[in-house]
């Protein structure tokens, strides 16, 4: 305990480290208690975030602020309107189909396994077998329930979409053209003693912008790649697969991993154990290489490298406090608490000021 009578001394003793702690305690209690509420908020923030790095280039080439903003905001409407009226049609129309072939899959699937047993008679048993087709179904039925129940309710997400897809654009609108202001009315709110609070912000400004930019054109990279390589293939459900794989590439390795069944798994009833199904496998296990041998470290060369057992923890846990929103600035956020630990003085430096305080 005294030990940490101690630490405690020390650290409220420093003005810096308690408005740092403050800070980050008030963002926290914000996010935990608002976090619904504020969505379309933060949603525009990382949207605004997105569009800040085209708005910067047009600044830097004597374009004036305004017409900036603008250019890129319409670009950004254009956009919205093909995602919600040409990509989520096509969506739900490949997912009704695949919804519709599922039985057919299951059966497909039920007639595979059947076979083990008399392939493996050493490995597999009938019973085994009979076991695993009996979860497969129960857990067919739980999704077939979830899926009703949220359609019942779905009126209510309609709703809530359209409140969404006017508040947004709004707000990122005026997030992009009010920067400064916005930036310069938070400091105003801020203590005058803050440094530490300052260089751990500017670490993560730029830690989160090029992390929320890069990713964004990792979406886009690989969502084109599958969605034509699967085209070239033939494969069914072209752009669904092809969206899911983009969009696996925010949760690093766990995406990438869950997202393979679902790609294989349309390709084996697709086509069996074929040639075909060898191709799409080498092509798909191909791009995921790239992935993150090549692009990866060409989009995220200026973001602080962190290691894969702090990348998992930290997608568990912002993931468990904040849902999606916590996985996709798992890494960010895992910045956010090194920049804070690099940044934290000292017990030598943290006891020098306090003997300057007391002098």
């Amino acid at each position: 305990m005294q030990l940490i009578f101690q630490w405690l001394r020390r650290t409220f003793s420093d003005p810096q480290l308690v408005v740092l702690l403050s800070l980050l305690l008030g963002g926290f209690v914000i996010v935990i208690t608002m976090g619904d509420m504020l969505a379309p908020v933060l949603a525009s923030i990382v949207i605004a975030y997105l569009l800040e790095g085209l708005v910067a280039p047009l600044q830097r080439l004597g374009v004036p602020r305004m017409i900036a903003v603008v250019f890129v905001f319409i670009l950004f409407l254009i956009v919205l309107g093909l995602i919600l009226f040409g990509l989520m049609p096509l969506l739900s129309r490949q997912v009704t189909q695949l919804v519709q072939q599922l039985p057919n899959m299951l059966a497909q699937g039920q007639q595979a396994l059947m076979m083990l047993p008399e392939k493996y008679p050493e490995l597999i048993t009938a019973d085994q077998v009979q076991e695993v087709i009996g979860t497969i179904g129960s857990e067919a039925g739980n999704i077939g329930q979830k899926v009703l129940s949220w359609s019942l309710s779905s009126v209510v997400g309609v709703i809530t979409l359209l409140v969404y897809l006017v508040l947004m654009p709004l707000l990122v609108f005026f997030f992009l053209k009010d920067k400064q202001l916005v930036l310069s009315w938070i400091a105003g709110m801020m203590p005058q003693d803050r440094k530490i609070a300052l260089h751990v912000w500017r670490e993560v400004d730029v830690q989160i912008s090029n992390y929320v930019r890069g990713k964004f054109w990792e979406i886009i990279i690989i969502w084109s790649a599958s969605y034509v390589t699967f085209t070239l293939l033939g494969l069914q459900y072209a752009m669904l697969l092809g969206v899911l794989v983009g969009l696996s590439v925010i949760i690093p390795y766990i995406g990438a991993t869950v997202v393979t069944f679902p790609v294989l798994a349309v390709g084996w009833f697709q086509w069996g154990w074929t040639a075909d199904f060898g191709w799409l496998a080498l092509a798909y296990f191909i791009i995921q290489g790239l992935d993150g041998n090549v692009l990866v470290p060409l989009l995220f060369s200026e973001v602080v490298s962190l290691h894969p057992i702090a990348i998992i923890v930290a997608i568990l846990v912002f993931g468990g406090f904040w849902g999606f929103w916590g996985v996709f600035f798992a890494i960010p956020l895992a910045t956010l608490v090194n920049a804070v630990i690099q940044a934290w003085p000292s017990r030598d430096e943290l006891d020098d000021r306090l003997q300057k305080q007391r002098a």
